[in-house]
């Protein structure tokens, strides 16, 4: 037996899968958040099998160990459902796993039920399989299972990427900076999953053509995977937070005797469009308010931020804003959509912007900076403030402060 040699690809591989193993130990051993962190340590172990597998048949190991063949065959079926459930679990830390989960690993179990005949085999009788397999003889059930591996990564990829845009109403409605809350985490996660995915598609679609690239497509493939894990332990030594996002509960509270209303103050400068009546009603009966409750606890909103200026809190969330004001969060975020049709995060950075605005054209802070400022005004990055008020305004900060200027 020659022996083995390996290029820069398969070492790469290599070491991805070592990486993930060591992810996975650290992923496993977190108290916080365990169902997600458990199901991204799944993705790891499976991920570190695959590029394992790589490096097994690129270096001619099944001719040493013929027992190992097929191990990391089913495991592309386990990928999008544990990369969807992971995503839906880090969401929100009281998500628990329920039995109905374990359907999403349906196909996975069939395939390896399938395929028991093959591990089954004697030595001898696996290479002789796989021999069968390169020379372009598959039996029924690799033919349909091949192109299911396919199917399911895109369907998980695209369902994740939907559910994170859902998510992202969710936690607008909860926070007022969401720099804290990962969400980007979540969203670069499920892209970096669709891209491998595209990829291997893409490579199976034009497996036959001769071409260098093609041929090396299953190594290629597993480089991005092993730089897919080295991101992900980066990102978990870099942000041990990610792991650990705690979403704000909405959901209404137990009925409650209501608190006398607020006083009405002056309502806000930019009058939101005019819900419908029966829309309004159907809202206020939700969350368990009349019309005039909510129309009192509006004119309480607007006076928060506008006598009080609570929005200076960098890291105020709807409950904190509900517990101010003595109500529950679910009625806060009632009205905040009916009356003002505005999420959470819209309503307090709309007067973060304003403040920054008025400051700007302020003689008093002309020697402070437009960062300052900002964070004055309660954001909390560079990045989200210049994001945030240039939607609000439609230019820059600094071509704000220069129109001011001329």
């Amino acid at each position: 037996m020659p022996p083995i040699a390996l290029d820069w690809l398969h070492i790469a591989a290599l070491l991805g899968a070592v990486q993930g193993v060591f992810l996975a130990l650290i992923l496993a051993t977190q108290r916080r958040n365990q169902a997600a962190n458990r199901l991204l340590a799944v993705v790891m172990i499976a991920f570190s099998i695959h590029l394992a597998s790589t490096v097994y048949y690129a270096s001619g190991l099944e001719q040493r160990f013929p027992h190992f063949f097929g191990v990391s065959y089913p495991l592309p079926l386990l990928y999008g459902p544990a990369v969807y459930l992971y995503a839906v679990a880090a969401s929100d830390r009281n998500r628990k796993l329920r039995w109905r989960d374990g359907l999403h690993f349906l196909p996975f179990a069939l395939v390896v039920l399938a395929s028991a005949n093959v591990y089954l085999m004697s030595g001898p009788e696996k290479l002789a399989f796989y021999s069968d397999l390169q020379r372009g003889i598959a039996p029924l059930q690799v033919k349909v299972t091949d192109p299911l591996k396919f199917v399911s990564g895109m369907s998980y990829a695209t369902a994740t990427l939907l559910f994170l845009r859902r998510h992202v109403r969710r936690v607008k409605d909860s926070y007022s900076s969401v720099e804290r809350v990962n969400l980007q985490w979540l969203v670069w996660l499920a892209m970096a999953s669709a891209a491998i995915w595209v990829l291997a598609t893409g490579f199976a679609m034009i497996e036959r053509v001769d071409h260098p690239i093609v041929r090396r497509a299953d190594d290629i493939v597993s480089v991005s995977i092993a730089v897919f894990v080295y991101a992900v332990g980066y990102m978990a030594l870099r942000q041990p937070e990610i792991f650990n996002f705690a979403a704000v509960d909405r959901r209404p509270t137990e009925p409650e005797t209501p608190s006398p209303a607020p006083s009405p103050v002056p309502e806000p400068v930019v009058e939101p469009p005019v819900a419908s009546a029966e829309s309004t009603v159907a809202r206020y009966e939700r969350s368990g308010l009349t019309e005039s409750e909510a129309a009192a606890l509006k004119a309480a909103l607007v006076a928060a931020m506008e006598k009080r200026r609570l929005y200076r809190n960098s890291e105020l969330t709807l409950a904190d804003l509900a517990e101010e004001l003595d109500t529950t969060p679910h009625k806060v975020s009632a009205v905040l959509n009916s009356q003002l049709n505005q999420t959470f995060y819209d309503f307090v950075n709309s007067y973060r912007v304003r403040d920054v605005q008025r400051r700007i054209a302020d003689d008093q802070a002309r020697h402070l900076t437009i960062l300052a400022l900002a964070m004055d005004a309660g954001f909390a990055s560079k990045s989200t403030f210049n994001h945030v008020f240039r939607q609000h305004t439609g230019r820059t900060p600094s071509d704000y402060r220069q129109s001011l200027s001329a």
